[in-house]
């Protein structure tokens, strides 16, 4: 019992939490076999079954809203405003325009997260901060979202932020033109990897799950 706890932490830290119980989302949906989720994922039986009881504890009809979302994910974060970051990871998963996740949805990128490969978990990041889906990174996007990064981190930063946006834009200023390498006001997802692959602290940084640039 005390493995399945550890491999429950371990699953949570992906999205900020401390459980995958805890960060499980809140008329009914019926998931997939357990035996076709181990098939398409990344998970064992036995961790599929432990996350989806969480999953159901908070989520009894097994879909999630972005409004219910951004209320499970702000628990992490009491000592900041989680809403606007859990607002941009909670489009990396919602594929539908009913604009809710279901369990699948949910497991398939947690799967790719936190036991994919670099490339995956890039692409995951990648998408975080694409925000127009036009397949680049603008520097505003990048601002946006560090932005939301430093008001969810809120009084835990050190040292302590007094003014999150202005720090976000420090920044980014100090980063982006090192990702930007052709020099054309974008970033591609070539030029992420590009730029990351010389960081190896970032690399160690995806090994624990830490997605945060």
């Amino acid at each position: 019992m005390q493995r399945q706890e550890g491999e429950l932490e371990e699953l949570g830290g992906v999205l900020g939490g401390s459980t995958a119980g805890a960060l499980a989302l809140g008329g009914r949906h019926k998931p997939e076999e357990l035996s076709t989720l181990a098939a398409n994922t990344r998970f064992s039986r036995k961790e599929i079954q432990l996350i989806y009881r969480g999953f159901k504890q908070e989520c009894p009809t097994g879909l999630v809203d972005e409004e219910a979302f951004k209320q499970i994910f702000s628990q992490f974060f009491p000592q900041g405003d989680a809403s606007q970051y859990a607002h941009y990871v909670f489009n990396t998963m919602k594929r539908k325009p009913s604009g809710k996740i279901s369990f699948e949805e949910f497991l398939t990128i947690l799967s790719k997260v936190s036991r994919g490969s670099v490339e995956e978990k890039l692409q995951w990041i990648f998408g975080l901060y694409d925000l127009d889906g036009d397949g680049l990174i603008s520097k505003e996007e990048m601002l946006d979202v560090v932005g939301s990064i430093y008001e969810m981190l809120g009084r835990y930063t050190q040292p302590q932020i007094v003014e999150p946006h202005l720090a976000a834009r420090e920044h980014v200023d100090r980063i982006f033109h090192l990702m930007d390498a052709n020099k054309d006001g974008v970033v591609t997802i070539e030029e992420l990897v590009q730029w990351c692959s010389k960081d190896e602290q970032l690399l160690r940084s995806l090994d624990t799950l830490d997605t945060v640039l």
